[in-house]
């Protein structure tokens, strides 16, 4: 068992530390203006006039647009290095006709697209990405330093455009360990299997995700050894979710929704959950753009453990210019009170504070 946990620790560091090496700094928008102008020049015969970046935020006009394939060129400038999103606005509308804002980023379409109408949770425990943490627990005296790994993604199969906005279905898969450091073998606690299939949607600042997914918990074998007096429970279940999501101005986001289990194990498990949470990603970047602080508060509640909330908080910087297989690296401190996200141990009230590197797109 330890072998597995250093071999995990040594693969997300290397990668990140790699990147690193390769990649010193993030390109500041007069970088990417040019290089932006360059390939709808040589790849569109483009002008590139109405063309301007902020904060790596590529905009373009939709007028300049016509006659080409919108997708391909949103495609083509969504890969170069530091942009962020890529807006395409269109001519504002006749009063008459109803004025809008403008519209909002279009994602390339069709099978496997890259990006995701429906952007991760930084602070859901049960978000599918690759992370390491070590946390200590502070309400605990049987465990206290945990070693927290997930190995996880989520792939959009196809997306589409819809009348008004965009859609797209994919998958879902995860694993989250969890491994006790105080053990002289760094025992493995617990274990958790998530596979989902889900629908996507975005119309603007707009988003929902819902899902349908399986998880079961496994207890480590060192564990049920140790403590003879455990009550193994084989969880396992069903569940249905959809979350609902908008982005505000200055990089915030809200979001909330629900949840309902079935094919339940143990059937005495009540169905019912609810989920809210507000992130921050900021408009603005540190040490000549490399580094953009973020943070995340997640908010769960449970039919199941009488409707207590469960507080997951992460915050820290996430490293523009250091990507690994195009997933950024994030470094967040966290804070979790609640009932415990380790599937067997669900009825345990657990506080714990902690250090994780992530990697999310």
């Amino acid at each position: 068992m330890p072998v597995s946990l250093s071999v995990v620790v040594s693969l997300l560091a290397g990668g990140a530390l790699s990147s690193a090496g390769a990649v010193p700094t993030a390109p500041d928008d007069a970088y990417i203006t040019g290089y932006a102008a360059a390939v709808l020049e040589r790849e569109f015969r483009l002008s590139g006039r109405s063309l301007s970046v902020q904060n790596g935020v590529l905009t373009l006009s939709a007028e300049e647009l016509a006659g080409v394939d919108r997708a391909q060129v949103v495609a083509a400038l969504s890969g170069i290095r530091g942009v962020m999103r890529v807006e395409v606005r269109e001519p504002a509308p006749s009063v008459a006709a109803g004025a809008s804002g403008p519209a909002m980023e279009s994602l390339p379409t069709g099978i496997l697209p890259p990006g995701h109408l429906f952007k991760p949770l930084l602070a859901d425990p049960r978000w599918p990405h690759f992370s390491a943490a070590y946390r200590y627990a502070t309400n605990r005296r049987d465990v206290r330093d945990v070693a927290a790994v997930s190995f996880g993604e989520t792939i959009s199969l196809f997306r589409g455009n819809a009348p008004a906005g965009q859609w797209e279905f994919g998958i879902q898969a995860g694993v989250f360990a969890v491994f006790d450091l105080d053990a002289e073998s760094k025992d493995l606690i617990n274990a958790d299997y998530f596979v989902a299939a889900f629908g996507g949607y975005r119309q603007g600042a707009f988003s929902a995700l819902g899902r349908v997914f399986h998880q079961s918990s496994h207890l480590g074998d060192e564990q049920l050894l140790r403590d003879t007096r455990l009550n193994r429970i084989n969880l396992s279940y069903e569940s249905v979710d959809l979350k609902l999501s908008y982005d505000l101005p200055l990089g915030l986001r809200v979001y909330g929704g629900g949840g309902y289990l079935f094919d339940r194990d143990p059937s005495s498990l009540k169905p019912w959950s609810a989920q809210a949470g507000a992130e921050f990603r900021s408009p603005w970047t540190l040490w000549g753009r490399a580094i953009r602080p973020i943070a995340g508060l997640d908010l769960q509640s449970r039919e199941e453990n009488n409707w207590n909330v469960d507080v997951s908080l992460r915050a820290g910087l996430q490293f523009e210019a250091v990507q690994v297989l195009g997933r950024n690296l994030q470094l967040l401190a966290e804070y979790f009170h609640g009932n415990s996200p380790d599937g067997q141990f669900y009825t345990r009230e657990v506080e714990y504070l902690g250090l994780g590197v992530h990697f999310h797109f």
